[in-house]
């Protein structure tokens, strides 16, 4: 099975809202299962922009929320269910950090889905101006990792 196969497999259970789905071919078999648990965010009526200090964790550890994007800040987002890795494996350097600009094509971080590594890249030439997620915390097919903002 390829990992476009697989992406369009966990899709469509992100899609239809399934909890699980299991699959067979020849000896290949996937096993896609997914927690149902919904939580609740109030929003306010006006978002200040994104800045290092609201998004990065500050000195005492704790991780701020992120806050929505400025209209030319362009959201990197994950293409797959998995877990979010900053850097190749731990203890090494994040692949980038706010404030480093990028080219389109460039590794921003890695997600791991079904013990495979995926390398996500940058769409578009820029700055990034947020990290969105937190290194080794799960994400959703859709969820924002990055913004960037273009050249």
């Amino acid at each position: 099975m390829t990992n476009d196969e697989i992406k369009e497999l966990i899709r469509l259970v992100v899609d239809s809202g399934i909890a699980e789905l299991e699959l067979q071919r020849g000896e290949d078999r996937v096993r896609i299962r997914r927690t149902l648990e919904r939580q609740e965010v109030a929003i306010p009526a006006t978002m200040p922009a994104f800045t290092q200090s609201t998004v990065e964790t500050g000195q005492s550890g704790a991780a701020q929320p992120p806050l929505a994007p400025q209209s030319n800040e362009h959201i990197v987002k994950s293409p797959i269910v998995g877990t979010f890795y900053e850097s190749p494996k731990p203890g090494d350097a994040a692949f980038v950090k706010v404030g480093d600009v990028v080219e389109a094509g460039q590794v921003l971080c890695i997600i791991e889905s079904m013990k495979l590594m995926n390398e996500i890249e940058s769409e578009i030439a820029g700055t990034v101006v947020a990290k969105l997620m937190e290194s080794g915390r799960p994400v959703e097919y859709g969820e924002a990792l990055f913004a960037i903002r273009p050249r």
